[in-house]
């Protein structure tokens, strides 16, 4: 998280209430939480049953993710990916099914618990070419043009800056690098009652930006928006998200950009 945009509230609060809300997610993927999880979310969503045979299955528990874009990030053996908020890290496996053991993943969060539930599957099942780092999604410890594909999950829109997220992926990519993300976006912009309520960010509501707007501000990091799709097979559980979805049209994409 980040306090160089302007927000209603403190982002420290914000930052507090996210990395509650998923350190449950790590520690306890069967408790009661305002979004869907785990395995048959992500079946619905797009992962074949092939890839979630070969990775560990507690990271699939706490799978939380809005969307998948692996059909458009396109991962090539070889490759170095960088996932921005990677969770108990159920896309860093993906990819690095994809990468290979020539390729590395590199996956960034900031919620301790998630970062040592993931390491220590990683670890057990001998997931050699994958790295966790703590850091924020706005400001990554890793040099400049390192990846060739920067992919995250239902994240960007907990940020409370996402221009500066979208900047410092356009960073880290190459040229002709990609940027693949899912995230919940809407149709028309929130009022301020909701925008205003850092509660309704940690839900996943509160901090979604409007789609075109979302867009273009992945296009002012220099990066070129190539194709955005929906994604209808994510469904809202929550009563509160479900009212905004009806009346906002909250829901989630997928986006693949990419690096001039």
């Amino acid at each position: 998280m980040t306090s160089a945009a302007s927000v209603p509230f403190d982002p420290k609060d914000l930052e507090s209430k996210v990395k509650s809300m998923y350190r449950d997610v790590a520690t306890n993927p069967k408790g009661e939480f305002h979004f869907e999880m785990g395995r048959s979310l992500a079946e619905r969503l797009g992962y074949s049953t092939e890839d979630l045979g070969r990775i560990p299955a507690e990271a699939i528990e706490s799978f939380a993710g809005v969307g998948y874009f692996f059909h458009l990030a396109d991962v090539k053996p070889g490759e170095t990916v960088i996932d921005l908020g990677s969770g108990s890290g159920m896309d860093t496996f993906i990819a690095a099914l994809r990468v290979g053991a020539t390729g590395k993943v590199i996956g960034v969060d900031m919620t301790d618990e998630q970062l040592a539930k993931a390491s220590r599957l990683r670890d057990s099942h001998s997931f050699d070419n994958i790295t966790y780092m703590k850091g924020y999604i706005e400001d990554v410890e890793l040099p400049a043009g390192i990846a060739d594909v920067v992919i995250s999950n239902g994240v960007i829109n907990l940020a409370t800056d996402k221009q500066a997220v979208f900047q410092e992926a356009a960073r880290l990519l190459r040229a002709g690098g990609r940027l693949a993300i899912s995230d919940i976006v809407t149709e028309v912009q929130l009022p301020e009652n909701i925008v205003c309520n850092s509660t309704l960010w940690a839900a996943c509501i509160g901090g979604a930006a409007q789609q075109d707007d979302y867009c273009t501000k992945i296009e002012h990091a220099g990066l070129r928006v190539v194709k955005r799709e929906d994604n209808p097979a994510y469904e809202f559980i929550s009563q509160n998200a479900k009212g905004a979805s009806r009346k906002f049209g909250v829901k989630s994409v997928s986006i693949l950009a990419a690096k001039p």
